[in-house]
Formats: structure tokens, C-alpha cells, sequence
């Protein structure tokens, strides 16, 4: 895309007056608006996802006057190495939605308009939420996450794969290895000794063989992507491992939509509705109503949801809460999703008050 100049574009920039960015990410480029405090639209221009084009980028913003915030689309992935360059030039980074339908409707779609619509909603507070740091141990999290989530779903594949074989193969192969636990039958196969297939029920054994190693593998990527996952949270969070019901996998995923600067979350209750755990009022003339919140981090809403199926099984307390909520007049699932915002206004406390146990290290780095 050719860098698109508005003429007298320089003149209608006082001195001193700042400017908002816009910037529309694609995986090969960038394409950045710039935008007056007044609204006027300067000029656009793309900028390759390279290192020096995201500083050549900055210095052609700074060309027009003084940037202290920009809008960005997605921060979590096209836009995510931009975002953190940014971050480091002292540049308030905001997270930009994708434009309105019915905007776009009106006036068409290209980058340039999508980077002008992102400067703007910089400009009236319609993006006011902070992008994400991604430069901390929360960002460690997210990764060990995604490779977790991999291997778990290739796990099951294989693990199914290899019982599918095993219901069609010989009956003496299916009677020899049929109650053994999937744990024994996987180290069954992998003793067996390696050997060429010449008919089916070599080939059968070969193809269990091979899925075994494979099962075995994964779940020690899995089992190291664990141990990863308890290091850092000890060493960042380790009050959310003390939270009762909390494992490593709920705390990980709370921590990684909250994101390395929690302080971005202004209260309990931007929290509960990052969470989707906050109810949306739904009232009209004379009728008085919430409803379910369907939107929100899902995976930080199952995470709640988890966190409170152990209390429920474990804690006396939240079961009289339930009970309680129940003899007044709410259904058990009522119930259960008042108890979800309750503990994330628990958790919000855990995750934004510093733990004096990581003050050490958090001094030492």
C-alpha cells in the first residue's frame, strides 16, 4: 500500500499538539494512520512486520508531532510485536476492536480506513482498554499453554487411534493385551521388539508399536510442560496456587487473560467481565432483569467454573452458600454463577496485590 498524504497535512499540526496512531495489522504488514487531537486524518502508510519497519514506523508517526497513544488491532497476535515496541518507545498502547459493522457498511473497508477507525476510538475512549505487556512470565505461561494443549489433543488422538487398531486386529493379539489399563497396554507395546511387517497382524503390532512410542512421548512434553508451568508460577504468583481450589492450570489461565500488567484491569468488575462472569442488565420499562453474560476470556470462565466445581466437592462453606441461595429462590445454576463472581473477586486481589514471597526476584531482575 502506498503512503497516502492529506494535502496541508503539516499545517493543520500546531506545535507541540499530539497525535494518535492508528495501526491495522496483517501478518506481512502494518498499515498506520495518523490522526490529529482535533480528528483530522494526516496521512496513512504501510510499514513492513520487521524490526526496522517497526522503527521506521515510529520516527514517520513522530514526523507530525508527539505520539503518546496509539490504537492497535489485535494485540494478541499480528499485532503483538508491534504492541510491545511501542510499549518501549513510552507509547500507550490500546486495544482496538475491529470496526463497526455498521460504519463499515457506510463508508466501505480497506486498511487505511480500519487504521484511521483505530486512531479514532483512541481519540473518543471507545478503545480504553490497555494492551497487553507480553514480555513477562505470564506471556511464559501462555506458551507452555498453547504447546500443552497441542500435545494433550494429540494424546487422545493417538490414544484412540491405537484402540481403534486393537478392536479389529487377531483375537489372540486382542485377548492378550484387552484389560490391561491404557497406561500397562502402552508400555506393553513399547516392549514389544522392533520388527519388518510381511502380513496384518505384524502390521498390527507395528502400527501399536509406533502409536505407543508416540503416546509415551507426548506425555512427557506433557509432564515437562508441567513442571514449567509450577516453576514459573511459584516464582511469579505463588499466592494463587494457596487459593483453595486453584491448580496450576486454572491459575495459569487466569493469569494469562489478566496479562503481565494487571493494573491495566481498573477493578474487581473489569475483571469479572474480562471473565465473562459479570450479569448484563437486561431491563426494559418496568420489568427489572439481568441476564447471562456470554461474552468474555471463555477459557478464564471455564477456569471459575472448575475452581468452584472443587468447592463445591470439597468446601462445606460453598455448599451451604448454594443451599442458601437455593432456599431463596435462584436455581443451582443461579447459584453457581453468583459464586463465579464472587471468586473473581476473590482472585482479582490475588492477582493484582504483589506477594512479598517474589519481591526477591522481582528486585533482582
Amino acid at each position: 500500500m502506498p503512503s497516502t498524504l492529506r494535502p496541508s497535512s503539516k499545517s493543520q499540526v500546531r506545535d507541540g499538539q499530539e497525535v494518535v496512531v492508528g495501526v491495522d495489522t496483517h501478518k506481512d504488514f502494518h498499515v498506520a494512520a495518523v490522526v490529529t487531537a482535533l480528528g483530522f486524518l494526516l496521512a496513512s502508510k504501510a510499514f513492513p512486520t520487521t524490526r526496522a519497519g517497526y522503527q521506521a514506523l515510529v520516527r514517520w508517526a513522530r514526523g507530525f508531532g508527539p505520539v503518546r497513544r496509539a490504537g492497535v488491532e489485535c494485540t494478541g497476535s499480528y499485532g503483538a510485536a508491534l504492541a510491545r515496541h511501542l510499549a518501549a518507545t513510552d507509547i500507550e498502547v490500546f486495544e482496538v476492536n475491529q470496526p463497526d459493522k455498521a460504519n463499515r457498511r457506510r463508508r466501505g473497508k480497506n486498511d487505511a480506513i480500519n487504521a484511521e477507525s483505530a486512531a479514532r476510538s483512541v481519540l473518543n475512549g471507545q478503545a480504553s482498554a490497555l494492551a497487553k505487556d507480553g514480555q513477562g512470565p505470564v506471556e511464559m505461561l501462555r506458551m507452555f499453554k498453547v504447546a500443552k494443549t497441542s500435545a494433550v489433543k494429540s494424546r487422545t488422538q493417538a490414544i484412540n487411534q491405537l484402540k481403534a487398531i486393537l478392536v479389529s486386529v487377531d483375537p489372540v493379539l486382542r485377548d492378550e493385551l484387552r484389560d490391561l489399563s491404557t497406561a500397562k497396554l502402552v508400555q506393553r507395546c513399547i516392549a514389544w521388539p522392533p520388527a519388518t511387517p510381511c502380513d496384518t497382524a505384524t502390521a498390527a503390532r507395528f502400527a501399536l508399536r509406533l502409536l505407543a512410542s508416540r503416546i509415551d512421548r507426548l506425555s512427557q512434553e506433557i509432564a515437562d510442560l508441567n513442571a514449567q508451568t509450577a516453576s514459573v508460577l511459584a516464582g511469579h504468583n505463588p499466592a494463587m496456587l494457596d487459593t483453595y481450589g486453584v491448580g496450576p492450570d486454572t491459575a495459569a489461565t487466569l493469569l494469562i487473560a489478566a496479562g503481565d500488567n494487571p493494573e491495566r484491569l481498573r477493578s474487581e468488575a473489569s475483571f469479572a467481565a474480562l471473565c465473562g462472569v459479570s450479569p448484563v442488565e437486561a431491563s426494559s420499562g418496568k420489568t427489572q432483569r439481568h441476564r447471562l453474560n456470554r461474552g468474555g476470556d471463555r477459557q478464564a470462565n471455564s477456569a471459575l467454573r472448575s475452581i468452584v466445581l472443587v468447592r463445591l466437592r470439597w468446601d462445606r462453606r460453598t455448599r451451604d452458600y448454594i443451599d442458601r441461595r437455593v432456599r431463596e429462590g435462584k436455581t443451582k445454576r443461579e447459584a453457581v454463577r453468583c459464586l463465579k463472581r464472587y471468586i473473581a473477586r476473590e482472585l482479582y486481589r490475588v492477582i493484582t496485590a504483589p506477594d512479598p514471597r517474589t519481591a526477591p526476584a522481582r528486585q533482582a531482575a
